[in-house]
């Protein structure tokens, strides 16, 4: 077996486990577990979501974004803030002031580590509301890899439209394979009904297909996924 094989296959059983986990207790337990391996393992599986979101801001975003404040919800060790050789997210499309919120202390730290954000809150999303101090506070609001089955509840939307300004963009990713097509369907759902509601406008939508490399036992190759961003009324 190839190194690079072997290491796809230790990071898919480490994916694997995590659908052991089915309270928020034994999750947050998980991701804490994996903080300190976390980049290097989603590096492997080819994870796209970050730079996507990244680069779907930015196409939109027309204000100064030096000054712009952006709240990374479910952040984990940062890799939507984080500039690299390779990918263009937020910090390298010139965005300069992150405020980040995580279910998990471990994860974090790794994000404390990156010196990019300007405040970090330990809070696990859909059991904990968001501080009522962020309502019509921040310019970004971006969710990446969070909303999908297993992890927060499809209302979690809500407090995000709530968090962003008034003319803000809320950038938000889920994944299109197979388990998570119910919880896609939900999601698009409430999407709809909130901008019914006249709570947002759809900015767009971009289908992607190859997202990140699959580790459904069911499936193969690479799975695919949809950034969706809107802007608040």
């Amino acid at each position: 077996m190839s190194a690079i094989n072997e290491a796809f296959d230790n990071v898919k059983a480490i994916i694997l486990s995590a659908h052991e986990s089915t309270t928020s207790w034994e999750k947050v337990k998980f991701y804490n577990s994996w903080a300190e391996n976390y980049d290097q393992d989603v590096a492997v599986l080819d994870y796209r979501a970050p730079s996507l979101a990244a680069n779907s801001i930015s196409c939109h975003f027309g204000s100064a974004r030096e000054a712009a404040l952006v709240l990374d919800v479910a952040c984990g060790t940062g890799l939507v803030a984080k500039q690299s050789a390779s990918d263009a997210q937020m910090k390298k499309h010139g965005f300069g002031h992150f405020v980040g919120i995580d279910g998990s202390e471990a994860m974090l730290d790794m994000a404390r580590e990156s010196g990019l954000y300007q405040d970090l809150k330990q809070s696990l999303l859909g059991e904990d509301p968001l501080p009522a101090h962020w309502a019509d506070m921040f310019d970004v609001v971006v969710i990446v890899g969070a909303l999908s089955m297993g992890q927060v509840p499809v209302g979690v939307v809500r407090d995000l439209c709530k968090a962003s300004k008034s003319g803000g963009y809320i950038c938000m990713t889920t994944r299109s394979n197979r388990d998570n097509l119910e919880y896609k369907a939900s999601l698009e759902s409430e999407l709809r009904r909130m901008e019914e509601e006249g709570l947002w406008t759809c900015v767009e939508v971009t289908e992607v297909n190859d997202w990140e490399r699959a580790v459904s036992e069911q499936e193969d190759g690479y799975i695919s996924g949809v950034v969706y961003l809107y802007k608040k009324l």
